[in-house]
């Protein structure tokens, strides 16, 4: 496991906000030389503290979509065999197993209601599942991912 410095842990919250901002930009708000910035984002690269680097919808892109959670019970000894035919779903971002009374909760996007409702049905017709809920996200109040 990696060793994290403040300035490591500095870094990698400005990256969070803008994993494009150049490194001498970085560098400045650091107070380090560009040079030792890159050595550090290659270290947190090589070291796997950085995994990768994505892409985050401009937000009229964004609110264009229906996202929803999507709380699934599945039965015992399925999980797996569900987790498969879930992670084929484009319309699922993520796929968390969870304590409780459910054992999965997905992070779905679809463009409409409709396709929302359709990937829902297919969800819910998994060998498997034994019951959904979903919650649509009205808004987001706070994300720093």
């Amino acid at each position: 496991m990696a060793i994290l410095t403040q300035k490591d842990e500095d870094l990698l919250a400005l990256l969070r906000l803008n994993a494009r901002e150049p490194v001498a930009s970085l560098a400045r708000k650091l107070k380090l030389s560009r040079t030792t910035v890159q050595d550090r984002i290659r270290r947190l690269e090589e070291q796997g503290v950085i995994a990768g680097y994505s892409v985050r919808l401009a937000s009229p892109v964004d609110k264009a979509s229906i996202r929803a959670y999507v709380t699934i019970a599945v039965e015992a000894r399925r999980l797996v065999e569900v987790g498969r035919a879930l992670s084929k779903l484009a319309q699922i971002e993520a796929l968390h197993s969870v304590a409780g009374k459910f054992d999965l909760v997905a992070l779905a996007r679809t463009s409409s209601a409709e396709d929302m409702d359709r990937m829902l049905d297919v969800v819910g017709l998994i060998p498997g599942v034994t019951r959904t809920e979903s919650a649509i996200i009205l808004s987001t109040k706070i994300d720093r991912r």
